[in-house]
């Protein structure tokens, strides 16, 4: 027994000691009184606010967040529940503790998705994949501003490609804590119930709820203003039409100038777009690639969410995973070559540029939504052409 607990433990040593760097950071950019991790203060901002009892959801920055940050609270108020722990950490000490769990995350994913995809690697390139994944602007980004990305990520991983796929009691309670911090992981409940887990859909649901449920007995004035104000206030979180808001709902701000129509019609384009999702989604499944199925949910999530931030695209990891797994190197270079590049971030933007652009800086601004959509019709389209067994 001991042995093999031996053996579990020097499995994951790599990520181990990669989370450990990102630790040792974190508390030099603690001594050195570094500011870094804006999101990290806020989540850790949230919680204390929360035990402290006081309002949670309003217009100005809290008044537990540092000096040098001046964001509201954006999250569920399950959020601030889940978020409590970190009150236990010194304020300048957050970033480095979500970093290091960052790193783990990412690791999961990078793990989980090769074997998902069938490719057998060992251990150092694992790591090695995991370090290289650093060079996309999503993930940097989401590990410089201190966000949870990357662990939401490896928690629906987990749950969607390991625990439910093992017919676990426990399949669809990740998603569903997922969904209780941030709303978007709501669209794994239908992907299990597309696939045919609606048993841990309804678990998912029900974790999901029965947090925000208890929400409203700890904290009832915040639970019913988050979801009758700040739930749909999506200015709340900055300016949507603003470049580094790839989704259908940002494409459709900067060609409207935020008309009032925008939103509708990006959820109507989203409604349409939901076929081929679906469509591929149940074909992928039933094929047995699992991961692929995964990333058409979640990449549809990117476009139909109001604001999908450049660091939520962090589901580009597993994806150029996949396509080195299929040995489609061109394919996978033309993920990580814009990512990699920063190619969004060389377009003219801020304050109302980006309502003044021209065709070249339409397209290059839009980018990751187009292609996606584009990629999306495609993959259906061509799925079509194929017997189904």
């Amino acid at each position: 027994m001991s042995t093999l607990r031996l053996r579990a433990d020097l499995k994951w040593w790599p990520a181990g000691a990669l989370a450990g760097v990102a630790l040792a950071v974190g508390v030099a950019a603690w001594l050195l009184n570094w500011h870094l991790g804006a999101d990290s203060a806020v989540y850790r901002a949230g919680a204390l606010t929360m035990l402290k009892g006081e309002p949670l959801y309003i217009r100005e920055h809290l008044t537990t967040l540092p000096p040098w940050v001046r964001l509201p609270f954006t999250y569920p108020p399950a959020a601030a529940l889940l978020f409590s722990p970190l009150v236990l950490v010194p304020p300048g000490l957050v970033w480095g503790v979500i970093g290091a769990l960052s790193v783990l995350g990412l690791a999961a994913v990078v793990k989980i998705s090769l074997r998902s995809s069938g490719w057998v690697v060992g251990r150092p390139a694992v790591a090695g994949l995991t370090v290289a994944a650093f060079a996309l602007e999503p993930v940097w980004k989401t590990v410089f501003l201190g966000q949870i990305n990357l662990i939401l990520m490896a928690l629906i991983m987990l749950d969607v490609l390991v625990i439910s796929a093992r017919g676990s009691r426990w399949g669809g309670v990740l998603v569903g804590v997922a969904a209780a911090v941030k709303l978007t992981p709501l669209i794994f409940i239908p992907h299990l119930l597309f696939t045919g887990r609606w048993k841990d859909a309804l678990r998912a649901l029900g974790t999901f709820a029965l947090l925000q449920a208890l929400m409203f007995a700890v904290m009832p004035t915040d639970a019913v203003r988050y979801w009758t104000e700040a739930a749909s206030d999506a200015e709340r979180i900055g300016a949507t039409h603003w470049i580094f808001n790839q989704s259908l709902n940002g494409m459709l701000g900067r060609a409207t100038e935020v008309a009032p129509w925008g939103m509708p019609v990006a959820l109507a384009i989203g409604a349409l777009l939901a076929v081929p999702a679906v469509f591929l989604v149940v074909r992928y499944h039933r094929r047995g690639e699992a991961l692929a199925a995964v990333l058409v949910t979640a990449f549809f999530a990117l476009l139909v969410s109001p604001v999908s931030w450049t660091h939520h695209w962090v589901w580009a990891v597993p994806l150029v995973v996949l396509l080195l797994a299929q040995r489609r190197y061109w394919l996978a270079a033309g993920v990580v070559a814009p990512l990699a590049g920063c190619l969004i971030m060389l377009v003219p933007n801020g304050g109302t540029t980006e309502f003044g652009w021209g065709p070249v800086e339409v397209v290059l601004g839009n980018a990751y939504v187009l292609v996606t959509a584009v990629v999306l019709v495609v993959l259906a389209a061509r799925e079509l052409r194929r017997p189904s067994n």
